[in-house]
């Protein structure tokens, strides 16, 4: 693509030749051909002569610029010793530029003109030279004057600085000097003479510390200067000169070593080029002259084609068409560059008529999209007077007001100070930041519609001012934000209820921000503070209590906010305002905002010192209870046994009872068979015995025996009965045992009894019921049943059965039923009749543990259940229902 030049812009020319230059050149060049064909002859016939004397003079040229080159090689190192070693060196640099110049004299004889005045440069070079060391020497001087002025300055500079009562100034300064000090070490005199401007500069209130900086960084300045003047002396005037002299000296040696070795082949040359001068000189004259000739075709005839190409192109309508040779300084470049400006001229036409169009199209779009935005903005938008009349208004603000189109609210307005402001003052107010600020953002005030309705109106407005910087206009947006007004009305309204009703709750509620600021508290917790709830509002909890001399931490505030959740209900303590240790049962929870973050800590707490004094009291009175209750069980075991024992007692006393018998009709038996057998025994002695006799005391002694073993042998069951029943009693571990055997063995044992209390005793066991249990309990248990009977059952020795019922249960289980038909139970005792100390017999020695004691050993030693069953008239009846085997755990009992 054809590349354009940018409006107002120009491509940097090319350097080219006009046609009259081309043509006047091309004439030149020929004559100049002529010309030196016809010189070159006599050229080279002098040449010849001249090389024999020019051989023989640069034979010595080259000794003679070595010899300069290393004398001046010896005085610059001298040189540049003095500078930086200044004393003892200046003698070395005098001797070295002595003995160059003298070396100079004598070369100078020897040399050709155009060499001559090569040293004589030379010369001018080391003059130079010597008076810049001679400066140099008198700056060195200056310069040691100064640094040795230096110290004391830097003694009362530091001095100052330590006096100085503004450290951060003397901080500064000491910084700055040293990097002066390091700029002095190393010759860098523009970073001290810096940082000399800079302690200058800074403000300094101690007029003494300001002395002493300002005698200080003159020194520094002056040091500075004269290293800046000796710097710029060595830089400009031996630097340069030495390499100027050097640069000579090697000129003249590169020239002598050239030019000799072109004489050397000039001579053996210049015979053969004299031949062929002539041939060559023509032939390059012909070639020039076609040069010439093709040179000014191609830069005239050529360019102004391809030009008028371009052109006519343009004047087709290829507006984008290069013109080419625009860049040329000539004719011809005037030429093309005259093309592009029409060519320009014209896109610059068409672009202008495009960007006009574009404009207008864009104008018109703007100006229908404020229209929809004027008409469909849900904002009301105005335009007004600073004196009050309204000059346009979109539909939004016309429903706003009550009126049904933009005209309609025009027309029915004069004023708005009067016809809409419900304050004229807001009015005057608005009017008021119009004329300071030049608008208003947000101002909010209240108008009346047309309806007579009070709305609320959020207005942002600007000033709109002439050329004159006279306020023309007033244009603006209004809001109705009677809603929000209200809403922000209920909420104030909420907050001062939701206040009245903590207020009145006897806690602590407060409310903290993320900064564990109080922005809510009741009067409640404000009491304990001793201060009003507003005053509370924007404090901590450490600053309110700090007032009295208490402490408190937010460590639990700030426990809510890591772990973003309440921290259910803990007790904590501390002094209130009045001095006094406060308990209370806290909890604390976040309120979480529309993101999930936490806005504010809610803290609820309780008064518990009341509760904390009962819990004290309770627990003195739990410890009283639980040693009473020691003490009662102590006296409960010590009557239970002392039942035991005595129901043991009345079993001995039947026993023996029962015992007394057969061994009573034994001894009578005894006796009489003592008596007989006496008898007997005279008659034997007297030998009256007779037949009769015989058999009679026979008869006798057979009846006696079998009356004394039957007798005997009752007394032993019993006696064997008894044995069994204490030892099981008093045998607590468990064994197997055969449930009805046992059962018989115990109701032997109460027998004795039934006789004389006119009772009759019912036994019914199922045979080959195996158990693993207590055996002594158990016939506990049947011996306190039966002896309750006995003594409740039948008043009055009323006669009555007792009936014992043993069978199985299942496979686990066996089931004793011990009834009897006596007087029965009423509900009250039936309720009471298993608690311990309950008798209806107190009164004639009853302890009321009977039953007790039963319910006691079939609950945990047998680990059974018992159930009873009575009523008054009908009898008892009392259920229990054992395991085959006792619990393990019951062992303990």
């Amino acid at each position: 693509m054809t590349a354009e030049l940018p409006p107002n812009s120009q491509a940097p020319r090319a350097f080219s030749l006009s046609i009259g230059q081309l043509t006047f050149g091309s004439f030149l060049l020929v004559l100049a051909v002529i010309i030196i064909t016809s010189t070159a002859s006599v050229v080279a016939i002098r040449h010849i002569d001249a090389t024999f004397a020019e051989l023989q003079r640069l034979q010595s040229v080259g000794d003679i610029a070595e010899d300069i080159d290393r004398r001046m090689n010896e005085l610059r190192l001298a040189a540049r010793d003095f500078v930086t070693e200044p004393g003892s060196q200046s003698a070395q640099v005098a001797d070295a530029a002595q003995s160059l110049s003298e070396i100079l004299k004598k070369t100078r004889i020897e040399l050709a003109p155009e060499q001559q005045d090569m040293i004589d440069g030379v010369t001018q070079r080391l003059a130079t030279y010597r008076s810049g060391i001679e400066r140099i020497s008198a700056l060195l001087s200056s310069r040691a004057e100064l640094i040795a002025a230096l110290p004391p300055l830097r003694d009362t500079f530091d001095k100052a600085i330590a006096a100085s009562s503004d450290p951060m100034t003397a901080a500064e300064l000491s910084q700055i000097q040293s990097r002066i000090g390091t700029a002095l070490l190393a010759h860098n005199t523009s970073a001290a003479e810096q940082g000399a401007r800079s302690m200058r500069a800074m403000t300094i209130a101690d007029p003494a510390l300001r002395a002493a900086v300002d005698k200080y960084a003159e020194a520094i300045g002056a040091i500075s200067v004269r290293e800046g003047q000796i710097a710029d002396i060595d830089r400009e005037v031996l630097g340069e000169e030495g390499r100027l002299i050097q640069r000579v000296t090697e000129l003249l040696r590169e020239l002598s070593a050239r030019r000799g070795h072109v004489l050397s082949r000039d001579f053996a040359r210049t015979l053969a080029e004299a031949k062929w001068q002539s041939i060559v000189l023509g032939t390059a004259g012909v070639l020039i002259g076609l040069f010439a000739a093709v040179l000014v075709v191609r830069r005239t005839v050529r360019p102004l084609a391809r030009i008028a190409g371009s052109i006519r192109k343009v004047a087709g309508g290829e507006k984008s068409a290069f013109i080419p040779g625009a860049d040329l300084d000539n004719e011809i470049g005037d030429i093309a560059r005259a093309a592009e400006v029409f060519r320009q001229t014209l896109v610059d036409a068409d672009s202008a008529r495009e960007a006009a169009l574009r404009a207008l199209a864009e104008q018109r779009l703007a100006e229908e999209s404020y229209r929809k935005l004027f008409e469909a903005s849900v904002e009301g938008i105005y335009v007004t007077t600073p004196g009050g009349t309204l000059l346009n208004a979109n539909p939004a603000l016309a429903r706003m007001m009550g009126y049904a189109t933009p005209q309609d609210l025009i027309n029915g307005i004069d004023d708005i100070a009067s016809a809409v402001y419900v304050d004229r003052a807001a009015r005057a107010r608005y009017q008021e930041l119009m004329q300071r600020d030049g608008m208003v953002r947000d101002y909010e005030y209240q108008v009346r519609s047309r309806d007579g309705t009070v709305l609320w109106l959020s207005d942002s407005a600007t000033a709109v001012h002439n050329e004159a910087g006279e306020v023309i206009r007033y244009e603006g947006t209004v809001r109705d934000i009677t809603d929000q007004k209200r809403a922000e009305d209920a909420i104030a309204e909420g907050r001062r209820l939701l206040q009245m009703v903590i207020d009145t709750v006897p806690a602590v509620i407060n409310v903290k921000d993320r900064n564990l600021r109080y922005v809510m508290m009741n009067r409640y917790m404000a009491g304990i503070f001793g201060i009003e709830p507003q005053d509370a509002i924007g404090q901590t909890t450490a600053e309110l209590m700090s007032r009295y001399g208490a402490a408190k931490t937010d460590e639990n505030d700030k426990r809510v906010l890591s772990a973003r959740r309440e921290l259910g209900f803990y007790e904590e303590e501390y002094e209130d305002s009045a001095g006094n240790m406060r308990q209370w049962l806290v909890n604390k929870l976040p309120i979480l905002g529309a993101q999930g973050e936490i806005e504010n800590i809610v803290t609820v707490a309780l008064d518990i010192g009341e509760r904390k004094r009962s819990e004290q009291e309770m627990r003195k009175a739990k410890d009283s209870a639980e040693a009473a209750l020691r003490n009662l069980r102590e006296t409960q075991n010590s009557l239970i046994e002392a039942e035991k024992l005595a129901a043991l007692g009345r079993l001995v006393a039947g026993v023996a009872h029962e015992v007394n018998n057969p061994v009573g009709i034994s001894l009578t038996v005894a006796s009489a068979l003592e008596r007989k057998t006496a008898n007997f025994a005279s008659q034997v002695e007297r030998g009256d015995l007779r037949r009769s006799s015989l058999n009679e005391f026979l008869e006798t002694a057979r009846d006696a025996s079998s009356q004394l073993v039957a007798n005997l042998n009752r007394a032993a069951e019993l006696i064997q009965s008894f044995k069994q029943v204490a030892a099981d009693r008093n045998y607590s571990d468990q064994r197997t045992f055969d449930l009805g055997d046992l059962t018989e063995q115990v109701v032997m044992s109460l027998r004795p009894g039934l006789r004389k209390h006119n009772l009759t005793l019912n036994v019914d066991c199922e045979p080959s019921l195996i158990m693993n249990s207590y055996p002594g309990p158990y016939g506990q248990v049947l011996t306190n049943l039966f002896l309750n009977s006995v003594a409740h059952a039948f008043p009055d020795g009323r006669a009555g059965d007792v009936d014992i019922q043993v069978r199985a249960l299942g496979k686990d289980h066996v089931e004793v039923i011990f009834a009897d038909d006596g007087c029965g139970m009423s509900l009250d005792v039936r309720r009471r009749a298993f608690d311990p100390f309950f008798t209806t017999r107190r009164d004639q020695g009853g302890t009321g543990l009977g039953l007790h004691i039963v319910y006691s050993i079939v609950t945990t030693r047998l680990g059974g259940r018992l159930h009873l069953d009575s009523e008054p008239g009908r009898g008892t009846r009392i259920q229990i229902i054992l395991p085959r085997v006792a619990p393990l755990e019951q062992a303990a009992e």
